[in-house]
Formats: C-alpha cells, sequence, structure tokens
C-alpha cells in the first residue's frame, strides 16, 4: 500500500513541477482587486475615458494590471549510467543490492535438534519429591 501511495505522490510531484501558470492581478490604486490564475482577471470599472469628437480615448487612471508567469520544467530526462559520476554508481547499485535483499523469501527455520533423543525417564521425579502443580 505504502508503494503505491509513493508512485501517486511521486506522480503529481513531477506532473504540478511541469505545470506552467498564469497569475494575473488587477490593481485600484494600490489595493488588489481581483487575482487570476489560468484566466483574466475582472476589471474594476474605473478606467478613464474620455470622449473627443465621437472616439472614445482611454487615458491612464489609477489603475493597473499585473501578470506574473511561472514556468514548469521543461526538460525532463532520464540519465543512463553512463552519465553518472563513479560515487554515484555505486550508491544505486549498493542501494538496489540492499533494497532487493530485504524482501527475500521466509523459509523454515533449520531445526537442529531434530535428531535429538531425549534421555529415558527412569523415575518420575514429581512424584518423588511430591511436588505437584495445582
Amino acid at each position: 500500500m505504502s508503494h503505491r501511495i509513493t508512485s501517486v505522490l511521486m506522480a503529481l510531484i513531477v506532473l504540478v513541477s511541469t505545470l506552467s501558470l498564469t497569475v494575473e492581478k488587477h490593481f485600484c490604486g494600490d489595493i488588489l482587486v481581483d487575482v487570476a490564475i489560468f484566466s483574466q482577471s475582472n476589471k474594476c470599472g474605473m478606467e478613464m475615458a474620455v470622449m473627443d469628437s465621437g472616439k472614445a480615448i482611454k487615458s491612464k487612471g489609477c489603475c493597473k494590471d499585473e501578470v506574473n508567469i511561472i514556468q514548469g520544467q521543461d526538460d525532463l530526462l532520464a540519465k543512463s549510467m553512463d552519465d553518472l559520476e563513479g560515487l554515484q554508481k555505486q550508491l544505486i547499485v549498493a542501494f538496489t543490492h540492499t533494497y532487493f535483499q530485504l524482501f527475500e523469501d521466509i523459509t523454515e527455520p533449520e531445526v537442529s535438534y531434530q535428531d535429538y533423543n531425549p534421555p529415558r525417564i527412569i523415575q518420575d521425579i514429581q512424584v518423588l519429591h511430591e511436588t505437584f502443580l495445582i
């Protein structure tokens, strides 16, 4: 069960590390009005528009938009054993060897007293000493 949980968590970490995000913020003055991830932020409606002979001219108001792009990891490469250094190779070999030694099959223990013959009972010692467990 723990192997399944670990593999799912590792898959989620790879997924999150390769995900790119765009965070868009809209400020009205110094006050944060809206934050949007994956979409455009809602405007506060304070943009100034001046009408000049039928043409709409937007002038710079107190509002500003800020866009933060969080880049994900694009280069996921699997390394071969030739790319690793000597110490890293030794560590991987030692780890795999000890890891697989943990899961050896449990066999029946060897019984060393299988051919042992107990001594013959000549007298009943409990009756001789008159000690009885009740």
